[in-house]
């Protein structure tokens, strides 16, 4: 079992989106983000969940991919309300384990 850390941000439009074009285009740029990242690796593809898009990743320490999570969550154009779960990579639902607000202060 790995501790993994999921990082829900709220599923909302990005502002200013131009019709016909991706309603979350902040979902390739965390994306992108993340797998540029050397301190965490991205575990599974993200996907919807509720209200919001989860991505998943784990490697290096808590403390690190806490700090990756962090840092996606203050990304320009990613919508408010972001925070993480430190969870298992066993867990059989995503949301399940201790919530944690991002950015971190």
């Amino acid at each position: 079992m790995e501790i993994a850390v999921e990082i829900h941000v709220p599923l909302r439009e990005a502002v200013g989106a131009v019709e016909g074009s991706s309603l979350f285009p902040w979902i390739d740029q965390v994306e992108d983000f993340l797998a540029e990242q050397e301190a965490a690796e991205v575990y599974d593809d993200g996907e919807e969940y509720g209200e919001a898009y989860v991505f998943f990743i784990t490697g290096a320490d808590e403390k690190d991919r806490l700090a990756v999570a962090s840092r996606a969550a203050g990304l320009a154009g990613i919508p408010s309300g972001v925070f993480a779960m430190v969870t298992s990579d066993e867990a059989e639902e995503i949301g399940l384990g201790r919530r944690v607000e991002l950015p971190l202060g």
